[in-house]
C-alpha cells in the first residue's frame, strides 16, 4: 500500500496550490480519503476529507472552508486539496490518508485512517 503526495512548496499569502495524492496497493474506490496538516510545534489536525458512498460526501475543518476544495478522481486512483486563499497559517506538512469508514464524524480523527502518506511540505510566506 502507498499513498504519495505531491504538489506542495512556497506559496505568497493569497495564493493557491493543488495538492495530489495517488494510491496504490489498495481498493482506492472503496476507501474514503481524508487530508491532514501538521505545523511545527503543534498536534496534526483535521482538514477535510471525501468519503467513498456515491455522491463524495465532503467536510472540512472549520479554518479551511469556503477555501479549500476535495475532490478525487477514482479512475487515476488520485484524491486532490485545491487551497485557495492561502495565509501564513496554513504552513504545515500536509498528509492524506485512507480509510475503510464513511462515517463522517470518525473521518474527522486521524486514529480511524488506515493508511498514510509521508507529506509534503506547505510554506505561505510573503
Amino acid at each position: 500500500v502507498q499513498l504519495v503526495e505531491s504538489g506542495g512548496g512556497m506559496v505568497q499569502p493569497g495564493g493557491s496550490l493543488r495538492l495530489s495524492c495517488a494510491g496504490s496497493g489498495f481498493a482506492f474506490s472503496s476507501y474514503s480519503m481524508g487530508w491532514f496538516r501538521q505545523a511545527p510545534g503543534k498536534e496534526r489536525e483535521f482538514v477535510g476529507f471525501i468519503n467513498w458512498w456515491t455522491g463524495a460526501i465532503t467536510d472540512y475543518a472549520e479554518s479551511v472552508k469556503g477555501r479549500f476544495t476535495i475532490s478525487r478522481d477514482n479512475a487515476k486512483n488520485t484524491v486532490y486539496l485545491l487551497m485557495n486563499m492561502l495565509k501564513p497559517e496554513d504552513t504545515a506538512v500536509y498528509y492524506c490518508a485512507a480509510s475503510k469508514t464513511g462515517a463522517s464524524l470518525a473521518l474527522k480523527v486521524s486514529r480511524t485512517y488506515d493508511y498514510w502518506g509521508q507529506g509534503t511540505q506547505v510554506t505561505v510566506s510573503p
